[in-house]
């Protein structure tokens, strides 16, 4: 039996990343996201890797999108302000169907806000914070070991769709460390570039395959409109293709979807939970069971794209619906918006970078769990 061993988050993501395959990492040290820069620097020269401080987060998924047409498998890290620059070259890796995997350990803003506190402020900023309509992946995780196992999901859903996806982390879960047993090599899938079997007539945007820079293939990649040659085009053409990069995440949407359910079947309260906040749920819902109360618990770790099917599934025999989240009220929308007004869905939130604790929350549903049995 393997021993255990004491991993901060952050360090997780960086051993995640480097067992996916990942060999090139562009980044600009901002809190609470360094360690992941900081790790690689030390590490990814050993396995033939590079790691490059930019000179800001603009640039850096510049490089990391440069690299991922190079052959390389390519990630960035940052937080607040700098996850708002990176949000042009989001939507040109969208555009260009660019493999990366942006990681963003969220701290308590807007602006500069306070670096060192938790928050989960930009869900909706990792779906909609680039203009224009886009295809993107948003994934989460709760735990230490559950970081190196989505950030290894996050490269292979890179690859396998030729999209963007981005993984939220937060300041507390960044910087937690945990006894952990961390996988070992073959232990996790890792799935690879898939290329195309000829080149000639080769459309590089045309489906998943994809041809990168060296290999013989006839490329032009731009962020304008473009056909299936990646030349630019406008109407009828430009619209064909933005509809196929969109259809090809928003139609897998409960393919794609990562969670963890626990005690549904009989629930009259649902809790929606994600990230760090699902630590607090997990005992709150002990709590809660044993006080006899029919309370069930759905832990997301895909937030983009929404699983709509799943939570109506969820809630449907459910009097009562509660979103913690450390924000004034992101998610909850998507959860009320699926729900379509059936049951009560609320929101409980938290705005000083502290986290909701599970007396807050078992409170909270006790109190309203009361109030529809005396109704």
């Amino acid at each position: 039996m393997r021993e255990q061993e004491l991993v901060q988050g952050n360090e997780a993501c960086a051993r995640g990343a480097i067992y996916a395959g990942c060999r090139f990492f562009a980044g600009y040290p901002i809190t609470p996201s360094s360690e992941i820069m900081e790790y690689l620097a030390r590490e990814l020269p050993k396995v033939g890797g590079i790691c490059l401080q930019m000179e800001d987060e603009i640039a850096s998924l510049s490089a990391v999108i440069g690299a991922s047409w190079g052959g390389a498998k390519a990630m960035t890290a940052t937080s607040g302000p700098g996850f708002s620059l990176m949000q042009e070259n989001i939507g040109y890796a969208a555009i260009t169907e660019t493999p990366c995997v942006i990681v963003d350990a969220q701290r308590a803003g807007p602006s500069t806000g306070q670096p060192t506190k938790a928050s989960q402020g930009d869900v909706m900023q990792a779906r909609w914070g680039t203009h224009g309509d886009h295809p993107i992946i948003v994934l989460t995780a709760s735990w230490v070991r559950e970081v190196f196992e989505m950030t290894v999901h996050a490269f292979n859903l890179s690859e396998r769709y030729r999209v963007p996806v981005i993984l939220l982390l937060d300041e507390v879960l960044a910087h937690l460390r945990e006894n952990v047993v961390l996988p070992e090599p073959g232990e996790l899938d890792v799935i690879s570039r898939r290329h195309p079997e000829r080149l000639e007539n080769f459309k590089p945007f045309f489906d998943e395959t994809m041809v990168t820079f060296g290999e013989g293939g006839r490329l032009m990649v731009t962020g304008m409109s473009h056909d299936e040659f990646g030349f630019p085009a406008q109407g009828k053409k430009a619209a064909e293709q933005l509809q196929r990069i969109l259809k090809k995440i928003e139609s897998r949407a409960e393919e794609l979807a990562i969670y963890r359910a626990h005690y549904l079947d009989d629930a009259d309260a649902v809790i929606v939970s994600y990230g760090i906040t699902s630590r607090a749920v997990e005992e709150s819902v002990r709590v809660l069971r044993a006080e006899g109360l029919a309370v069930g618990w759905l832990d997301l770790k895909t937030l983009w794209p929404f699983p709509e099917k799943l939570i109506r599934s969820c809630t449907e025999h459910a009097q009562y619906v509660l979103v913690p989240e450390l924000n004034a009220g992101q998610l909850v929308r998507e959860v009320e918006r699926a729900v379509g007004g059936r049951v009560l869905v609320e929101h409980l939130g938290r705005l000083d970078g502290y986290l909701i604790t599970p007396e807050e929350i078992a409170a909270r549903v006790y109190d309203r769990v009361e109030c529809l049995k005396g109704a």
